[in-house]
Parts: C-alpha cells; sequence; structure tokens
C-alpha cells in the first residue's frame, strides 16, 4: 500500500462528517442573519476538521500503544497496528496537522477574538486528552460527552459566533441535535469495539453498561437529534425546510434493526428466534451509515436555516 493510502485510512476521512456537519449548521445560521463571511466559514470548516483528524490519528497512535488495537478488533483498518505506518510516522503526521489547525485558528482569532482562541484550545486539548494523557476520556467512559459538546453545541456556537459574532439559542439547539448524532456516531464504534476495549480496560460506555444499554443508546441518540427540528419549528420559528435534516435520520433505520438485533432486543428474523443474531462485522457499516447520516443533518439544517430570515 502506498504511503498516501495509509494516511488517507489514517485520517479515516469517512467519519469526518461529524466535524464537518456542525460547521455547515452553523453557517447556514449565519446565512439566515445575513451575518455570513465565505472566508471565515472556510477557516472554520478546515480547523474543525484538522482538529477531528488529530483526535483520530492521537487515537490510532494511543490505542496501539495501551493496547486497545489488536488483531482481534473488527472494523477499518488501524494503520499502526496493521504495519501501514510506524508510531514515529504518526507522531510526524500529528504534529503536522496541529501546525495546520494553529493556522486555522490564528485566522479565527482575528476574526473573533479570545472566544476562538479559548475554545480551540480546548478543543485541542480535548483531541488529544480523548485517549492521551493521565486521564484519558475515552478509557474512562468520557468519550461520548466530549464528543456531543464539541462536535455539536460548541462547533454549532462556534461556526455562528466567528461570523455573526453573537450568540443565538437557535445554535445551541442545533449543536443539540448534532452533538446527540455525533454520539450515535461514536456509540455503532463502541459498541462494534466493546470486547476488544474491555480487554484493554478501555472503559467506554458500551464497556460498562453492556450491549443492549449501549444499543439503546445509539437508538436514544438517533430519537433526540429527529426531535430538534420540530422543536425548533414549533418554539423557535425555524422554517419547515429544516424538517429536511430528517433525511440524516431515515438513513439510520437498517442500522437501528441491526444495532438491536446484535443486543439481542430484536430477532435476527421475525418468527425464527433460533436465527443467531448479527455478529460484530454486521456494525462496520453501521459506523459508515451513520456517519453519513450526521452529514446529511448537518446539511439539511444549513440548507432549512439559509432559506430563513428571522
Amino acid at each position: 500500500m502506498s504511503p498516501w493510502r495509509a494516511w488517507f485510512l489514517a485520517i479515516r476521512p469517512r467519519t469526518l462528517t461529524v466535524s464537518i456537519a456542525p460547521v455547515l449548521a452553523g453557517t447556514g445560521l449565519a446565512q439566515a442573519y445575513g451575518a455570513a463571511v465565505p472566508d471565515v466559514a472556510v477557516a472554520a470548516l478546515a480547523g474543525a476538521v484538522f482538529i477531528q483528524i488529530i483526535a483520530n490519528l492521537a487515537n490510532d497512535y494511543f490505542d496501539f500503544a495501551k493496547g486497545a488495537d489488536t488483531e482481534a478488533r473488527v472494523g477499518p483498518v488501524r494503520v499502526i497496528q496493521a504495519g501501514l505506518l510506524t508510531p514515529t510516522s504518526m507522531r510526524r503526521g500529528i504534529c503536522a496537522f496541529l501546525v495546520l489547525a494553529v493556522f486555522a485558528g490564528g485566522y479565527l482569532l482575528a476574526a473573533g477574538g479570545w472566544p476562538v482562541a479559548a475554545v480551540g484550545a480546548a478543543s485541542l486539548l480535548c483531541a488529544f486528552a480523548y485517549t492521551a494523557g493521565p486521564f484519558p476520556l475515552a478509557y474512562r467512559g468520557l468519550g461520548d460527552v466530549f464528543v456531543f459538546v464539541f462536535f455539536g453545541p460548541v462547533a454549532v456556537m462556534g461556526a455562528f459566533y466567528v461570523q455573526a459574532l453573537s450568540l443565538s439559542p437557535d445554535a445551541l439547539l442545533a449543536g443539540i441535535g448534532l452533538g446527540a448524532f455525533s454520539m450515535a456516531v461514536l456509540g455503532a464504534n463502541n459498541l462494534r469495539d466493546r470486547e476488544t476495549d474491555a480487554a484493554a480496560g478501555k472503559r467506554t460506555m458500551a464497556v460498562r453498561l453492556g450491549a443492549l444499554p449501549a444499543a439503546v443508546q445509539y437508538v436514544a441518540c438517533l430519537l433526540a437529534a429527529a426531535v430538534v427540528p420540530w422543536i425548533g419549528s414549533l418554539w423557535l420559528a425555524w422554517p419547515i425546510w429544516t424538517i429536511a435534516a430528517l433525511a440524516g435520520v431515515a438513513t439510520c433505520v437498517r442500522s437501528v434493526v441491526v444495532v438491536l438485533q446484535f443486543a439481542g432486543a430484536l430477532p435476527a428474523r421475525a418468527g425464527d428466534p433460533t436465527v443467531a443474531p448479527p455478529g460484530r462485522e454486521a456494525l462496520i457499516p453501521v459506523l459508515g451509515s451513520t456517519a453519513r447520516g450526521v452529514g446529511l443533518y448537518g446539511a439539511g439544517l444549513a440548507v432549512g436555516f439559509a432559506t430563513w430570515p428571522p
């Protein structure tokens, strides 16, 4: 495999919708307020993506170092464990994307001032603290909180703030929906890796709760995301077009069935309880479909907001 292909796998491009979607939603809302600034929006998008890539690379590096990524793991390739990149190369890659994130952050600092610097510093700190340091969040069952906060309210409100230079309850509510959807992405990943994570001492919520509660959490996150556009329409007078965000939830219907079957909450085949539930391999496409869903959800909100002059 070429080095370029290995790095492509390392950044996990299919998951980057988690960082792209909230910036789209925040920018669409800024457009509704007549405050969208294209160059600032691009910088916000770049910064968010770079921070997620840093988190992904650090996750690959530190999970390998801690023994969480082994040959028993199923799912997308982890490049260090697979021997495609060395730990030294990964450290250099993390530093390179850190430089890019700082450049994007500097541009946003000029546009939004010290609040942007504080949010950017906190985001970078948590990107590393997700799997690194003396208190790695993912190993303490706090990864879900990090994902909800930083890929939900913080990301949407941040993207809106650097353009409008103000805060809005609309951005907070949209952020809650995107944070819940992003938690579903992480939940699908952690449910699939529950056994190998437990063996490595990685106490994710799926490990702590068990398969069935983790499956219920996945469904609850999607339901919470689905409710948000309706709340916005009824209480905050969002335009009806924001309901287009539900297309993202609709793409996860099959995934919900698979997750519940995996956890034993639904029979693997209706009317035949003797059929074994799907194995961990069946959860691999669930992660992909949920990541696509959050992208559609954010784009739907963005398009809906852009049609709405408050």
